[in-house]
């Protein structure tokens, strides 16, 4: 594969993996809260789910949104649903106390999540539109397209739970948890408002 396009794919994947989206905000969340060890099998379940995603994709489900735009805006509006949920959740733990602690994401939650992150799903069909070569080099590029996502997303999900966990710092107070957790929750929510804007 020529270096050129692998270094765009590499670029693409940060600029899409590394800025604010509904996995950033609840790796931040998690960071803060759980801290970094309880937060890998979630960073882990993201590059996983984000994979099989570009997969199907390759095998052809952005020919089924094409055709059925309604399985689209069904997955949207799930997930919508979903992150509203979350949001919720973030929520809750601003009222719990400390040994009642809410766990952070699973592997497979944070896996599933993706299926239902619209921004996840645009993320997949871009890079498979503008990135997948025509002929004999197309499942190459697929599958570039996957370990790009591999190598990226660790990277740019460790910033974040880090972020995270630089803050947690100054959430001793139960009160100043509260209140970031409290804003966690609205920002996740607003990521509903902003993929229907």
């Amino acid at each position: 594969m020529d270096i050129a396009l692998f270094s765009s794919m590499v670029l693409f994947a940060f600029v899409m993996a590394g800025t604010p989206g509904p996995n950033n905000m609840l790796l931040t969340f998690s960071g803060a809260n759980f801290g970094y060890k309880r937060s890998v099998p979630q960073m882990a379940g993201i590059p996983t789910g984000i994979a099989t995603m570009i997969l199907l994709m390759g095998l052809g489900l952005s020919w089924v949104f094409q055709q059925y735009p309604s399985v689209q805006w069904t997955l949207k509006i799930l997930g919508s649903a979903y992150l509203l949920y979350l949001a919720l959740r973030i929520l809750q733990q601003s009222k719990l106390a400390k040994q009642q602690m809410a766990k952070p994401l699973s592997f497979f939650e944070s896996l599933g999540f993706q299926y239902l992150n619209p921004k996840a799903w645009m993320m997949t069909s871009s890079a498979v539109a503008s990135f997948a070569l025509p002929g004999e080099a197309y499942w190459e590029s697929i599958w570039a397209l996957v370990l790009t996502f591999f190598l990226v997303n660790p990277v740019t999900g460790s910033i974040w739970v880090s972020f995270g966990k630089f803050i947690a710092r100054w959430l001793s107070a139960p009160i100043a948890r509260q209140r970031f957790n409290i804003t966690m929750s609205f920002l996740t929510a607003g990521c509903v408002v902003l993929l229907w804007i």
